[in-house]
């Protein structure tokens, strides 16, 4: 299975959610809904994460978080864990209580961030019981539903509000926040006058359930792990360590022609290709192959003909055979070093 990739960066917000192993339920009781919000609590003060937004489901959790130390997986596994633990231990249960590991959004502030706390909040009615389930918001979306009716309107409405384990309780005015809970900026975003900033989230929320529309905020995620803007996602993708395992790869890599990294190539070597490309013992002409394979998406026959004419075998043995100096070779292993971080500009 692919691995959820992980950006850890200093004053980050993210949504995290974690499933219980094969779907089944993480919660059973009033004790289990408390006792994770306790250590919800816990983690807040033991790794300086500021918790903005939850919600609790019988087989999932959302948090909305934000980490100034960028620490967010550190964080979360400890949660996971010490929920773990203690769940198996209560029940005499072995094995894994939530299935594989967490995923996590990295998302922009702002108006964002409120959006995604509307989504979050509207978990407990988006159920198919409630004409709000995936095939129902679909049609609405596609304008090809009925409008809700009254009596609909007031079943999504009373559920919504006697959820217990949501923080929309606390942003509705429905109930007192826990201490750790930091409501206050998506609040700002929601009205500037502080005296109304409760009644207009409310308004935001409940809005979404008389329309029965809710439009998904995942639409708009990038390569499965940025919810922001262009610029933003920009800045987050170079800070992406990607490897074999992490889903979404190949749209994760920025896409360079080959004569954008020829370019490159001539910027750190301080020469023109056509001084470089045939000399012999030169590492320019097979940096550029090496970095051709890792980003422009060319194939090796496509790139031995970028090069000059190359065929697949040479362009093989000129990538390894690069790799290999570049183990002797400080010049060399700082050349594409610097050729990396500007392709993953």
């Amino acid at each position: 299975m692919a691995r959820p990739v992980r950006v850890n960066v200093a004053g980050g917000w993210y949504h995290i959610t974690s499933r219980g192993n094969n779907r089944a339920r993480i919660y059973h009781d009033r004790r289990d809904y408390a006792h994770f919000l306790e250590l919800v609590k816990q983690m807040r003060e033991m790794f300086r994460v500021q918790v903005y937004a939850y919600v609790l489901m019988g087989n999932h959790y959302h948090l909305l978080i934000r980490t100034p130390d960028a620490n967010a997986s550190r964080a979360i596994q400890w949660l996971n864990v010490s929920y773990s633990v203690w769940f198996n231990r209560r029940r005499g249960y072995t094995g894994h209580v939530f299935q594989g590991r967490f995923k996590g959004i990295l998302v922009e502030g702002g108006e964002w961030g409120l959006e995604l706390s509307v989504y979050m909040h509207l978990n407990p009615v988006a159920t198919r019981k409630l004409g709000m389930g995936k095939a129902a918001k679909q049609a609405a979306r596609a304008g090809l539903a009925d409008a809700p009716t009254k009596e609909q309107v007031e079943r999504r409405l009373e559920e919504l509000r006697r959820f217990e384990w949501s923080s929309y309780h606390a942003y509705a005015g429905y109930g007192r926040a826990p201490a750790w809970l930091e409501s206050g900026p998506l609040l700002e975003r929601a009205a500037e006058d502080p005296a109304g900033r409760t009644a207009a989230y409310r308004e935001l929320v409940e809005g979404r359930v008389r329309q029965g529309v809710e439009e998904s905020p995942w639409k708009k995620l990038k390569w499965g792990v940025v919810l922001g803007g262009e610029r933003f996602a920009r800045k987050v993708r170079g800070k992406i360590r990607i490897d074999r395992e992490t889903s979404g790869q190949k749209e994760l890599r920025k896409r360079l022609t080959f004569a954008e990294i020829i370019r490159k190539v001539e910027r750190i070597k301080g020469e023109q290709w056509a001084e470089f490309r045939d000399r012999h013992g030169d590492w320019g002409r097979d940096v550029a192959l090496w970095a051709g394979r890792k980003y422009s998406g060319l194939t090796l026959n496509e790139l031995g003909q970028e090069a000059g004419g190359i065929d697949y075998t040479a362009v093989v043995l000129a990538i390894r055979r690069l790799v290999d100096k570049s183990g002797q070779s400080s010049l060399l292993c700082r050349a594409m070093r610097r050729l990396d971080r500007e392709c993953n500009l």
